[in-house]
């Protein structure tokens, strides 16, 4: 996780900087980060119109062109041809729904998320339904 932790500074994203990755056979093969497309001017440029307003948390998703870190772990693992079948992707917050389908037709086996963000009901059916074991991470705190 604490690799997510520091993928999620290459973010663009003005609103908030989450990534991802996936790991195969105890390898990660892939990392995303929440951001606009390839090509496309990032948040801070004025790339996202709805990065760039002032509404709040939740509202107007409908503007956001920004992509998912999980989104982008697996899309980025498409594009260089690499296998994600029966691996696990590590997120530094809870898939969406529409992230919870891509992981599910990916062939991704397990998520493991820190902190939790408008996790839908239907988005745990899906993942149980699946058979995609879902997990929260708890960090551990040792004694120095």
């Amino acid at each position: 996780m604490d690799i997510c932790h520091v993928v999620s500074s290459r973010g663009n994203c003005m609103r908030r900087k989450v990534a991802a990755l996936i790991v195969c056979d105890r390898r990660i093969v892939s990392t995303g980060y929440n951001g606009t497309p390839r090509g496309i001017r990032n948040c801070f440029e004025g790339g996202c119109p709805r990065c760039s307003s002032e509404v709040g948390s939740g509202g107007g998703l409908g503007e956001c062109i920004c992509a998912h870190a999980e989104e982008n772990a697996i899309v980025q693992a498409a594009c260089h041809g690499i296998a994600v079948k029966g691996g696990t992707l590590y997120s530094m917050l809870n898939p969406c729904l529409l992230c919870t389908k891509m992981i599910i037709n990916a062939g991704i086996v397990e998520v493991v998320y820190e902190e939790e963000y408008h996790f839908t009901e239907q988005a745990r059916s899906l993942f149980a339904e699946a058979g995609v074991q879902c997990r929260r991470y708890r960090r551990t705190q040792t004694k120095a």
